[in-house]
């Protein structure tokens, strides 16, 4: 499809979307599981109930504007998922595979965070005040986790996996 106006644009952005979102439908439960921490787990978990819902937003706004959401691929969040998965299948100690694990999230949380910002300005510009709305409290809970995810590394993760590698001959 040519993009010829910013409607069709914000049209194939909230495809992407809808496609990078239900792509986190099936990998967020795969990093759930390989969290060994409770904490990190249930920020997985809760960032997947999150994310059934921003799937309904998207196809809430797509339904008021006539649009299928379907039909198109998020090469985007295609990568930042197989990085995720590389983590995943790694073979590194506890520790800093889940400081590992914090990082391919939060690549997919900035990923989500630029994405939802640029829809939602263009439908804004667009005065599709509804979708503007629905895509403000997607982007506020997207910032959310980011800054969740934040905070478990810097408090629990990275203090932990900082400390199991104490004893490296690493220059300080």
């Amino acid at each position: 499809m040519k993009i010829t106006t910013l409607a069709e644009l914000f049209e194939d952005e909230l495809k992407d979307l809808y496609n990078a979102e239900t792509q986190l439908l099936d990998a967020l439960p795969q990093m759930a599981k390989a969290a060994d921490s409770d904490d990190l787990r249930t920020a997985f978990e809760k960032h997947l109930e999150q994310t059934r819902l921003h799937v309904q937003r998207i196809e809430e706004i797509c339904s008021d504007l006539k649009i299928n959401p379907a039909g198109r691929v998020c090469v985007g969040m295609q990568g930042a998922i197989k990085e995720g998965q590389e983590v995943i299948r790694s073979d590194m100690e506890s520790e800093p595979k889940q400081a590992a694990l914090i990082g391919a999230a939060q690549r997919v949380e900035h990923y989500e965070i630029a994405a939802y910002g640029t829809a939602r300005a263009h439908a804004r510009q667009l005065g599709y005040l509804k979708a503007f709305d629905l895509l403000t409290q997607t982007l506020d809970e997207e910032k959310e986790t980011d800054q969740k995810l934040t905070q478990l590394a810097e408090n629990q993760v990275n203090v932990k996996a900082a400390m199991s590698s104490a004893n490296t001959d690493f220059p300080k």
